[in-house]
């Protein structure tokens, strides 16, 4: 008779209380275990040079397994005004720093975070349910990325100055370290004071002790928490500020768009939109089938992930060859779970999804869609995952695939941003090409076909921002260049020197490529 498995085991030393404790001796200023007046452990929020203990903490749980950690103190729209204005104090002298000594002071900075790598990664895992090994990656991709910025900003703000006010960064919870943080120290880089409001959603202390490890070699950055509505008037619509950028869904990001139109403030609004691929003329299938399981990476919970796949209809045999064994292929759980102690952590797809609210509601988006005729290709179960015994499993959603969701149902138009696929079969290139524009404007989008000619005849007409020949494609990195089409992008286009551009300021008579309410400018990108 054979043996049963082992039980999987938490990994000895990455337990949240493990986390929190590292966290607490690495930056004591800003996270604690709570004093007289608290109930809870906390992490503060910081403004006007001082870490604060103000505003009352929401109710948090790990997407992971439901364990209680540390949630956002909620600021009220009073004292986030007050935080904006003394935010605008620091911008007027940090403006005047020297570029040589804001360089070396994000260098150290730079060299904090890597320091800390670990924990900033291990974090990342209980608040947001990356696995390890992209977890780190978000870690690496933000400290790697800003030190390219610190080494070619010269050339960059040669001619140009800060912007009047600093820059106020609402970003959406998945990716705190190579988007937000990233972010936040190239506009300080550029000689702006910058303000972030912590994602309610998740990534609460990976952001304090980033922003903690900053402000200690000097960086002019204010963090404050607290609900969008409350805190909109000030983070939006204040007069200080200089910039909004904010990366999240439609809905809040049109009401950040009015705001910011009515004003005439200079903002960077990313947006969701449906990364569709499609496959047509095409006939490498072994080569597709490992970039069909590369998409499932973090439950595709990014901006940048494909969720939509457009198949020409005599190809869909081929293609279904291809990617069944993909989507059967995928590894998901608890991402610190091990069968021994001594055991290296696991190397997953994917974790939950950010919380069980979340995962309710692709599971009724999804049996919503079949009940309105969409067809079950693959639907995966809760016994595929690597779980511990008895954990919460709530905020957990094995990989699903439907054919033809009906326009009836969200999934038709919308991106899902968890692990559900939808498949739409066309007959003609404009069948393709109306599938693949189905939302109004994308991010990225990829084309499979051996027909190069094809390609280049089609490509323009998809409506992304980048377009990949046979591969995906990301948000990128150092000089790569980022936007969107339509309804997924409005305001300046960041990436390379776009990305310094879009905070400060140019000549007098400049147009920033970007989506404006009176002009659209497309920058020169290098091909695909």
């Amino acid at each position: 008779m054979g043996h049963a498995p082992h039980a999987l085991t938490l990994k000895p030393g990455t337990a949240w209380s493990d986390a929190w404790a590292r966290a607490r001796a690495a930056v004591p200023e800003a996270v604690t275990d709570g004093g007289p007046g608290d109930r809870v452990p906390r992490a503060r929020n910081r403004w006007a040079d001082a870490w604060h203990t103000d505003g009352e903490p929401l109710p948090a749980t790990t997407p992971v397994d439901g364990t209680p950690i540390a949630g956002p103190p909620r600021l009220d729209a009073a004292t986030a005004h007050g935080a904006v204005r003394a935010a605008l104090d620091a911008h007027r002298a940090w403006r005047h720093v020297p570029l040589p000594e804001r360089r070396a002071r994000v260098t150290a900075a730079l060299d904090a975070l890597e320091a800390h790598r670990e924990l900033l990664a291990l974090l990342l895992v209980w608040e947001i349910g990356k696995p390890w090994k992209l977890a780190q990656q978000d870690v690496d991709r933000a400290i790697e990325g800003v030190r390219w910025y610190v080494e070619h900003i010269g050339p960059m703000t040669e001619g140009r100055s800060p912007l009047p006010g600093p820059v106020s960064n609402i970003a959406s919870w998945n990716y705190p370290m190579s988007v937000l943080v990233h972010a936040m120290l190239v506009q300080a880089l550029a000689g702006n004071a910058v303000i972030a409001k912590t994602p309610t959603d998740g990534g609460l202390a990976c952001l304090t002790v980033a922003c903690a490890l900053s402000v200690r070699e000097g960086l002019p950055f204010t963090l404050v928490s607290g609900s969008g509505g409350e805190l909109s008037e000030a983070l939006v619509r204040a007069p200080e500020i200089g910039c909004v950028s904010f990366v999240g869904g439609r809905d809040a990001g049109a009401r950040v768009a009015t705001a910011v139109a009515d004003l005439g403030k200079r903002h960077v609004l990313e947006q969701e939109g449906l990364n569709c691929w499609g496959v047509w003329e095409f006939g490498d299938w072994d080569a597709l089938t490992p970039l069909l399981r590369k998409t499932f990476d973090y439950a595709k919970q990014r901006c940048t992930a494909y969720p939509r796949f457009v198949v020409q209809r005599t190809l869909f045999a081929d293609f279904l060859a291809a990617y069944l064994p993909a989507v059967r292929s995928l590894r998901f759980g608890h991402p610190l779970a091990v069968a021994a102690p001594d055991d290296p952590l696991p190397e997953l797809d994917f974790g939950p999804l950010i919380n069980a609210g979340k995962a309710r509601e692709l599971a009724d988006l999804t049996a919503d869609a079949i009940g309105r005729g969409a067809v079950p290709l693959h639907r995966g179960t809760l016994a595929d995952g690597r779980f511990l015994p008895g954990q919460d499993t709530s905020a957990y959603l094995p990989p699903t695939t439907l054919l033809g969701p009906p326009p009836s149902s969200p999934l038709h138009h919308a991106e899902p941003f968890g692990p559900v696929d939808s498949i739409v079969l066309a007959d003609t290139e404009a069948e393709l090409l109306a599938a693949m524009n189905a939302s109004n404007g994308a991010l990225v989008a990829t084309l499979s076909t051996d027909d190069r000619a094809l390609y280049d005849r089609l490509a323009p007409q998809i409506r992304a921002f980048k377009t990949g020949h046979g591969r995906s494609r990301s948000r990128g990195d150092r000089d790569e260049l980022f936007g969107g089409f339509g309804a997924s992008w409005r305001g300046a286009f960041v990436g390379g020197h776009l990305l310094v551009h879009a905070v400060t300021q140019g000549p007098a008579d400049e147009r920033l490529p970007g989506n404006f309410p009176d002009y659209r400018l497309q920058p020169e990108q290098r091909a695909a």
